[in-house]
């Protein structure tokens, strides 16, 4: 049985991305969804759990505020995303998926900066461009996807090792992949919402899925992860 751990930042969209991960499959199963506040669980208790292969992967939920107001959120993708290996210890990384806060935590964590967007959106769908890799994989460019955010990770200062993958028409940071550790990735929009077109929701989240099942079988590391 394959668990995801769903890191709930104090959002009412929380268990609408819970409800859709968990009808999809990791394998020919469907993944159990632990859905733990930001607040109400340690790095170091995450990291013990993954490497028991208890969570083969973390979700991080939209939320309200900034994200060094998040809990562990920050902490959790710094910790257990990138892979390494220092003298005898080795860890693997741990596939992430963060959703509009997510994002954005995905973001600062790796260098960007988060501001202010130009005009706050709230509820409203927007065409979604992109590459067709990684979790895009099978998607028209664009799609309409569902926003609900004031804030964006900065395009002018995007780190180097930060990958856009999706963009508004206007040039507003939707989606990112690190170059290096391709299976930390962020959406700025709201896929588990029910105005973005389900059959589009359920492609990019299996997508993630998909790569989850692969990462747990194969202790892939580094590249790869391309489509």
């Amino acid at each position: 049985m394959s668990r995801i751990l769903l890191i709930d930042n104090y959002d009412s969209f929380t268990y609408n991305v819970s409800q859709c991960l968990s009808i999809l499959k990791i394998g020919t199963a469907n993944p159990v969804i632990d859905v733990i506040r930001n607040d109400q669980i340690t790095v170091e208790e995450v990291r013990d759990r993954v490497q028991e292969g208890y969570y083969k992967a973390i979700v991080i939920s939209p939320g309200p505020g900034r994200p060094s107001d998040a809990g562990i959120t920050m902490d959790l993708i710094r910790k257990l995303g990138p892979s390494y290996e220092r003298e005898e210890e080795f860890w693997p990384g741990v596939p992430i998926l963060g959703v509009c806060l997510g994002h954005q935590a995905i973001g600062e964590v790796f260098g960007g900066r988060v501001i202010l967007a130009p005009s706050p959106v709230h509820g409203r769908t927007s065409p979604i461009y992109h590459k067709g890799k990684g979790i895009f994989a099978g998607l028209p460019s664009p799609f309409e996807a569902t926003r609900y955010h004031s804030l964006v990770v900065e395009g002018d200062t995007r780190p180097e090792n930060l990958e856009l993958t999706a963009w508004t028409e206007d040039g507003l940071i939707m989606g990112l992949q690190h170059r290096e550790y391709k299976w930390i990735q962020g959406v700025q929009f709201h896929p588990e919402s029910v105005l973005t077109k389900e059959n589009y929701r359920i492609q990019l989240l299996q997508n993630f899925l998909n790569y989850v099942s692969n990462y747990a079988e194969d202790k892939f590391v580094g590249g790869g992860w391309e489509v």
